[in-house]
C-alpha cells in the first residue's frame, strides 16, 4: 500500500505526516511533480525531488517516488541528475514515477506554446528513452532526438539502484503501453483520465480491466512476460468509494486484485478539497493493510 502526500505544506507540517505514514505501514510515499496544481496553485506548493530528498533523511524502510513527473517542464539531462542524487540520498529507495503531462497548471510555465496530443507523446517516448540511458549509462556522448538533447553527459557514480531507479510509467493508450512495456518496472493508472469522476464504481473497473488487457497484449507483443510489470491503481480521481469504510475498501481492494493489480496509491487525507477523507478511517485502512 502507498501513499500520496501533496506538497502543499511548508515542511514542520509535513514532516510528521511524511513519519506516519511510514509508522502505519505505507511501502511508498508518493509526491507530486508539478508547478502549480488545480484549485491549489495559488497557495503553497513546494518541488517534488528536494521535498523526498528531505523525507529521505527521515524515514528508513518506505519507498520514495513522484507520480508523475512528465517532460512539461522538465529535461532529461537535468532529471536524470537530481534523480541519481535522491536516489543516492534514499540508499535505493526512489521509483521515478513518470508520465505524459497534460494541459494547463503547468504545461506552459516555461512560455511554450501548448502541445498537441500528438507532440505530448512524441515527447513523452523521447523523454523516457532518453531517461533511460542517462540513468544507465556513466556516460553519453550525445543524444540527438527530435525534441531533446544531450552532449557528453554524465552519470557518476550512477544509481545506487542498478541498472537504474525502477520506472513508474502512468499511461492509457498504446503508446504509453509501450513505453511501459519497454522500460516500467511498475504501470500507473487512475482509470479513464477524461471521465474518470463521471463513472460508476464498475464503469471504473471495466476500464482498469481494458487498460490492463492492452498492456497484457502490448508485453506479448515485445516479447515481455505480463506478469513482471506491476500494476498501480491511482486512488481520488473517480467517485469509488476507496475511503469510505475498511469494508468497502477491502471490497474494492479484492476487485482490482482479481485484474492483476498488484499496488494501490491512497491521497493522505485533508481538511479541505481535494482529497477531504476522515483521517481516522485512512488510518485503519493503512494500518489494516499492512
Amino acid at each position: 500500500m502507498g501513499v500520496v502526500i501533496l506538497p502543499s505544506m511548508p515542511w514542520r507540517e509535513a514532516a510528521p505526516i511524511w513519519r506516519r505514514a511510514e509508522e502505519l505501514g505505507a511501502h511508498t510515499g508518493w509526491t507530486y511533480d508539478h508547478l502549480t496544481w488545480r484549485e491549489l496553485r495559488d497557495g503553497p506548493w513546494y518541488s517534488a525531488l528536494p521535498l523526498l530528498s528531505a523525507v529521505a533523511g527521515i524515514t528508513t524502510t518506505m519507498r520514495l517516488g513522484t507520480l508523475v513527473t512528465s517532460p512539461n517542464f522538465r529535461h532529461p539531462v537535468t532529471l536524470a541528475k537530481e534523480v541519481m542524487t535522491v536516489d543516492d540520498l534514499s540508499d535505493g529507495r526512489l521509483t521515478l514515477g513518470i508520465g505524459a503531462g497534460g494541459t494547463g497548471w503547468d504545461a506552459e510555465a516555461l512560455g511554450q506554446e501548448p502541445w498537441s496530443r500528438a507532440e505530448r507523446t512524441s515527447r513523452f517516448v523521447e523523454f523516457v528513452d532518453q531517461l533511460d540511458q542517462l540513468l544507465t549509462e556513466p556516460r553519453t556522448d550525445r543524444l540527438d532526438g527530435r525534441w531533446y538533447a544531450a552532449v557528453d553527459a554524465r552519470a557518476i557514480p550512477g544509481c545506487v539502484q542498478q541498472p537504474r531507479v525502477p520506472f513508474a510509467v502512468a499511461a492509457t493508450g498504446p503508446k504509453g503501453m509501450e513505453v511501459v512495456a519497454r522500460h516500467a518496472r511498475t504501470w500507473v493508472t487512475y482509470g479513464d483520465p477524461a471521465h474518470a469522476g463521471e463513472m460508476s464504481a464498475a464503469e471504473c473497473l471495466e476500464t482498469a480491466r481494458v487498460q490492463s488487457s492492452l498492456l497484457d497484449d502490448t508485453c506479448v507483443a515485445i516479447g515481455r512476460e505480463p506478469t513482471s510489470v506491476g500494476r498501480l491503481y491511482l486512488q481520488g480521481s473517480t467517485r469509488e468509494p476507496w475511503l469510505d469504510s475498511v469494508e468497502s475498501h477491502r471490497d474494492l481492494v479484492g476487485s482490482y486484485t482479481a485484474l492483476g493489480f498488484t499496488d494501490l496509491a491512497l491521497h493522505w487525507p485533508r481538511a479541505e478539497a481535494p482529497h477531504v477523507a476522515d483521517p481516522e478511517v485512512f488510518e485503519q485502512i493503512l494500518a489494516s493493510a499492512g
